[in-house]
C-alpha cells in the first residue's frame, strides 16, 4: 500500500493549519507576555547599539561553539569580544523592522518558555555544555521545520560575517587581507 503525504490525517492541508495557528498563537503570546513582563527589554546592552543582556549571554555561549577549530583556545576570550563588537555594530545598521525581527529570534531562544522545547537547552546558555550547543545547531540545521534552518542559517551567517571582518581571522582562512592602495 503506497500513501501519500496528503492521505495521512496528520499531515493534510487542515492539519497543517490548525498546527501553524496554535504554534503562532503560543510564540505571540509568550512574546506578548514577555514584552509586557520586562523579560525583553528593548534597551541596548550598556556600551552597545544593538544587542541587549540576554542576547549577550546566548550569543557568549553559542559563539565558541561557532568558532571551533577556527580560534585557539587561548585566544577565545578576545575572539568573543571581538565577534561581539563587529556583530553590534553591524546590527546597529540594519533597518528598525530587521532589527526587530532578529530580537524576536533572540528572544525565543533565551526565553525559557520556548528554549527548552525549540533548543533543548532547559537550562540557562552559561549552563549549557559545548555539546549542548552543538546538538541545538544540529537540530535546527537539520530540521523539518523550515522556521528552524532558516534560523540556524541566519545565527550561523551573523556570527561568521562578524568574526570574519576581523583581521585576526584571515591568516586562518589564508586570507592576506585587502590589497594596499
Amino acid at each position: 500500500m503506497n500513501t501519500s503525504l496528503t492521505d495521512t490525517p496528520a499531515l493534510s492541508r487542515r492539519g497543517l493549519l490548525k498546527f501553524s495557528l496554535g504554534a503562532s498563537a503560543f510564540l505571540a503570546t509568550v512574546g506578548l507576555g514577555a514584552s509586557l513582563s520586562g523579560c525583553s527589554p528593548s534597551q541596548p546592552a550598556f556600551g552597545l547599539a544593538a544587542l541587549r543582556d540576554s542576547d549577550l549571554a546566548f550569543l557568549r555561549a553559542v559563539i565558541p561553539v561557532m568558532l571551533d577549530g577556527a580560534v585557539a583556545a587561548g585566544q577565545m576570550p578576545a575572539a568573543i569580544d571581538a565577534t561581539l563588537g563587529s556583530l553590534d555594530r553591524s546590527l546597529a545598521h540594519l533597518s528598525p523592522a530587521m532589527l526587530k525581527l532578529l530580537h524576536q529570534l533572540f528572544d525565543v531562544l533565551t526565553l525559557s518558555v520556548t528554549r527548552g522545547p525549540l533548543t533543548g537547552v532547559w537550562g540557562a546558555w552559561e549552563n549549557a555544555s559545548a555539546d549542548d550547543i552543538r546538538q541545538f545547531l544540529a537540530r535546527w540545521e537539520n530540521s523539518s521545520l523550515d522556521l528552524l534552518q532558516q534560523g540556524h542559517c541566519s545565527l550561523l551567517q551573523l556570527v561568521m560575517m562578524a568574526w570574519y571582518t576581523q583581521s585576526e581571522a584571515w591568516a586562518h582562512c589564508g586570507y592576506p587581507g585587502p590589497p594596499t592602495v
